[in-house]
């Protein structure tokens, strides 16, 4: 783990919403380099204020959503909760992202009360542990000098959340690869929460990552190495079992496909021992800059 000073507790912070109404609440942003908000907060911090609306005795399995417009690091989000239905199993809300009155994400949230039933899930690739690999910081920070580029985000020192690539990856020449790319991830630092729902809003935080980027490997390209327009479009995400966060998770992802200035992406996260936590399915612009 990083020896420098984490952004987690700054995470942590930005995802204690405040309320302002009955089902509306405002939250700040975190910024992580972006030339945007990054869509793993918005995502997660509407995560928050739909579980706030929830009776802890169901708990989130499912989110769809839309990113609608690019977020603004310097201003608020509002997130206005709507209470779709409330099942004797399941229920179901509608949040809205706003800045400035403008809408910048929906998402539909279904929690379900737990219950006992068939049981399976496919089995995790056989990777290289944690241990054997470097983080992305610390690949970066090796040819952030030879190229004059001060680290950001995730591939800074101080990331909220560590990420150690299974292969090697240089951002400034990437070379030609398959479309395929599994991380090993967790918090940067100790997580003192014993709230299973708040976990996967952690999870939901970082899975934003590493989808876009692996439907860019087969194209020798990155936004390192030329003009580059990245962006979600879509996420979703199904939670498959309870998540800790005091171990290594692995992010097994694919890209299916690219075409139209888009590219199609799918995930799966694993607990350290192999069980299947959470799948994830995204969509999102890989376009390049017009000269």
């Amino acid at each position: 783990m990083s020896q420098h000073k984490s952004m987690l507790p700054e995470l942590l912070r930005v995802l204690n919403l405040q309320k302002i109404a009955k089902n509306k609440y405002t939250g700040q942003n975190l910024d992580i380099g972006s030339p945007q908000v990054y869509g793993g907060q918005v995502l997660s911090q509407s995560l928050v204020a739909a579980g706030n609306t929830v009776q802890r005795d169901h708990q989130l399995h499912s989110m769809h959503g839309y990113f609608v417009r690019r977020g603004d690091n310097g201003l608020p989000i509002d997130y206005e909760v709507e209470t779709v239905r409330d099942g004797g199993s399941f229920c179901t809300r509608r949040v809205r992202a706003k800045q400035k009155d403008k809408v910048i994400f929906i998402v539909a949230a279904s929690y379900q009360k737990p219950e006992k039933g068939f049981e399976h899930h496919s089995g995790m690739p056989n990777v290289s542990q944690p241990e054997m690999l470097s983080s992305f910081p610390e690949i970066f920070s090796k040819l952030a000098d030879k190229f004059d580029i001060k680290p950001k985000g995730i591939f800074a020192e101080d990331s909220p959340i560590i990420f150690r690539p299974v292969t090697y990856y240089n951002p400034f020449n990437p070379g030609i690869q398959p479309a395929e790319s599994h991380v090993w991830f967790r918090p940067n630092g100790s997580i003192d929460i014993d709230n299973k729902e708040f976990l996967k809003i952690l999870i939901s935080y970082a899975s934003d990552f590493n989808l876009l980027l692996t439907s860019l490997l087969p194209h020798n390209v990155s936004m390192f190495t030329e003009p580059l327009f990245v962006a979600s479009l879509d996420h979703a995400m199904w939670f498959h079992r309870d998540i800790e966060v005091d171990d290594w998770m692995l992010y097994s992802v694919k890209s299916p496909s690219a075409s139209n200035g888009r590219g199609f992406c799918q995930g799966r996260i694993f607990s350290r021992d192999g069980r299947l936590l959470a799948s994830v399915t995204q969509e999102g612009l890989i376009r390049k800059y017009n000269k």
